[in-house]
């Protein structure tokens, strides 16, 4: 009988554990049921908030540069780094967390922080940069990322336009030849786990800009901004896939940056050598906090399912709470899920109890899958 070697690559449990917590929890509950059991984690994220972690996890180093918050206060943001490749999370310099609680800033909140993050990732000699974008405070358009990596935002007096996407009503002209010119020559991945468009229904004001505080006649204010800017930048470019990510940045990059979009999990999967660990595992677990209809497009528990059935391994999931049928687990490929919910209801002491519960969630997979 083949040896089993389990593979836990799951997400973070958000609020509660991060991906390299989920793995150290889940590596703990299947070795009390399976004493010396195989185990190898590779703790995943899909591009948004927790991808720098994880690549550090994979071995990277993380370094740290100071940088200009969304509120245009410096705050202190980290990428990874291993040898000529980094991993840079635009949420570690514009992202929600960076904001005091309550406070938000629709309008006028700037990617100028991510810019930086990227020139520091130049600065160390990086000429492969993954970018993964999610988690923005921000709905700007990337122009403050651009302003940051040396472009020039002028409104019809010669002024440079105040940060933000709201002031982007003003711009009269877009000067982008004083770029860092060391752009040319990297690869820029575009790493995110959304394709909409920059504006309109499916746009970044529309479809995220409540979340970042915005008001209806914010919506509307940055939705007529950004297609303003994008006349100007470039016609016929806001409906690019991935362009309305994190609030526009994805336009930014992919317009002036020279980016290629690539869904966040792929290119994670692929940096983080998920492909030669899966060819030692005979088990998957994959997970994140909540299984939900957002975990089939294009989340980091689908992208392992589907990269583990398509080398015809087995996955089992974990979750805080479980919000999908059997049958679309069985499509995404995941043969069974274990939600916390069903150990503990109340989801208060479910994310306080977080650990212990995935360690007992864990025995009962180690039991069903495992033993004997």
């Amino acid at each position: 009988m083949e040896t089993a070697r389990v593979l836990v690559a799951a997400d973070k449990f958000k609020g509660s554990l991060t991906a390299v917590q989920v793995a150290e929890r889940v590596t703990a509950g299947l070795r009390r049921v399976v004493p010396g059991l195989a185990v190898e984690t590779l703790p995943v994220a899909d591009g948004g908030d927790g991808t720098v972690a994880a690549a550090v996890a994979a071995g990277f180093e993380r370094r740290e540069a100071r940088v200009t918050g969304p509120l245009g206060d410096p705050v202190t943001a980290a990428y990874a780094l291993r040898g000529d490749t980094a991993v840079v999370e635009m949420a570690e310099a514009s992202g929600l967390q960076h904001l005091p609680d309550g406070v938000f800033a629709p309008l006028t909140a700037t990617t100028y922080g991510s810019g930086e993050l990227l020139k520091a990732a130049l600065e160390a000699g990086a000429t492969t940069i993954v970018f993964g974008v999610g988690g923005s405070a921000t709905t700007d358009g990337g122009a403050g990322m651009l302003a940051a990596l040396g472009a020039r935002f002028l409104d019809a007096d010669g002024e440079p336009v105040a940060p933000g996407g709201g002031p982007l009503a003003t711009l009269a002209e877009a000067d982008l030849s004083g770029l860092d010119p060391r752009l040319k020559d990297i690869d820029l991945v575009l790493a995110s786990d959304v394709d909409n468009p920059l504006t309109g229904p499916k746009g970044a004001p529309e479809v995220y800009g409540r979340q970042k505080g915005a008001s209806e006649e914010d919506i509307a204010v940055l939705d007529a901004a950004l297609t303003h800017y994008a006349s100007i930048l470039g016609p016929d470019t806001a409906a690019l896939p991935g362009a309305g990510a994190a609030g526009g940045i994805g336009y930014g990059a992919l317009v002036a940056l020279g980016a290629r979009f690539r869904p966040g999990i792929e290119v994670m999967l692929d940096v983080l050598g998920f492909a030669p660990a899966l060819a030692r595992a005979t088990l998957v677990i994959t997970g994140e906090g909540s299984l939900d209809e957002q975990t089939l497009h294009g989340k980091a528990p689908a992208g392992v399912a589907a990269a583990a059935r398509a080398a015809g391994i087995e996955v089992v999931a974990v979750c805080g709470r479980l919000a999908l049928p059997p049958e679309a687990l069985e499509k995404a490929g995941i043969r069974r899920a274990y939600a916390l919910a069903d150990l503990e209801p109340d989801p208060a002491v479910s994310m306080a109890q977080a650990g212990p519960l995935l360690e007992r969630a864990a025995e009962s997979i180690a039991r069903d899958f495992l033993a004997g």
